[in-house]
């Protein structure tokens, strides 16, 4: 991915890191702390991805494709979803049943997730929406992904403004914690 890519290429690449995780954790012993650091990695990844995508990617859906607003509110309740999902399984001991469970629907459905943007969602958009407004907002992307907060907020708000407010000031606080307790590193 070059330095001027465009959303779709961004989020399609921060698909394959998510895929590559997933990969990890299957490939990591059920009972393992690695396990556990690949999902708490996977969380950051993911809490990520989803602030970027509502600042940027679902204003822009809303815009420029047909049934824009359809589109966008299935993909916010998806996003809710995800972030319940894993702030239930990041307060399950790695060595639960109910861990493995909740492991497997955060799999199951960013799988799903993952192939409804790429193969339904983009090609409208890349259709639709000019070269270089999908350009400038590669570059936005890759800025809120730095700076968006790192841990699922099921609460927090889903509109482009307020995602934009509550990141600003979840974020920093985020890192710090991640700095102090070394938490999703390996």
């Amino acid at each position: 991915m070059g330095s001027r890519s465009d959303i779709i290429e961004v989020l399609t690449a921060d698909h394959r890191r998510i895929q590559s995780l997933f990969d990890r954790i299957r490939s990591s012993r059920p009972d393992s702390d690695e396990r556990k650091a690949l999902v708490e990695q996977v969380g950051v990844t993911l809490v990520r991805h989803s602030v970027a995508e509502k600042k940027y990617l679902h204003p822009t859906v809303r815009r420029f494709v047909a049934d824009g607003d359809t589109w966008t509110e299935h993909e916010l309740a998806e996003h809710r979803e995800f972030e319940e999902l894993l702030d239930s399984l990041q307060a399950q001991d790695s060595h639960s049943e109910e861990f493995g469970r909740l492991l497997l629907a955060v799999v199951t459905r960013m799988t799903q997730h993952i192939v409804e943007e790429e193969q339904l969602l983009f090609p409208r958009l890349q259709a639709m929406c000019p070269a270089d407004v999908l350009q400038e907002l590669g570059e936005k992307v890759r800025g809120a992904e730095a700076s968006a907060p790192i841990r699922p907020r099921p609460g927090a708000p889903e509109s482009a403004p307020l995602t934009k407010a509550a990141s600003g000031a979840g974020g920093p606080w985020g890192r710090l914690r991640v700095l102090v307790t070394r938490r999703g590193r390996q």
